[in-house]
């Protein structure tokens, strides 16, 4: 049996569970985020082919790895973490990490970090009728540290 025979006479992947929002464990300086709703990051790297004799490429070069990432965090996570800044502006605080551990009750544990991250913008955007604030705050990281799970 080949694996994609396997795949679909119904052989569980892995462990059969897939990773949840509520799996999801956030930690910024080693504090954990409880007032979180959404966190993306990634990065991406410059390659080219390299041309000589032919209409094939004779060689591949990787160039600067760019990251990014933003966080969504509800309105009193950010007045509580604006205490950490010397004006009350996000922009002011000091790099730090933030770490994301990805832990299923009955799957693999795996810890992402991006690091010395700071924030590029404070903002505020309400509206009437609102009865919560969801705020988005973009990140500038140096890079990140993707986990790989254990025994891998």
């Amino acid at each position: 049996m080949n694996a994609i025979d396997a795949a679909y006479n119904g052989v569980p992947l892995i462990n059969g569970e897939e990773y949840a929002w509520g799996d999801i464990k956030t930690c910024i300086n080693g504090v954990p985020v409880t007032g979180i709703v959404g966190i993306s990051y990634s990065d991406k790297q410059d390659k080219q082919n390299n041309y000589g004799s032919g209409r094939h490429p004779v060689s591949r070069s990787r160039g600067r790895i760019t990251p990014e990432a933003k966080i969504t965090l509800y309105m009193s996570e950010v007045v509580a973490i604006s205490r950490n800044s010397p004006t009350g502006r996000l922009q002011d605080i000091a790099p730090f990490d933030i770490e994301v551990a990805y832990m299923p009750p009955n799957g693999v544990i795996v810890v992402d970090k991006i690091r010395n991250c700071e924030f590029t913008e404070n903002v505020r955007d309400w509206k009437e009728g609102d009865m919560n604030q969801q705020v988005e705050l973009p990140l500038l990281p140096s890079h990140i540290e993707y986990g790989k799970p254990d025994g891998v």
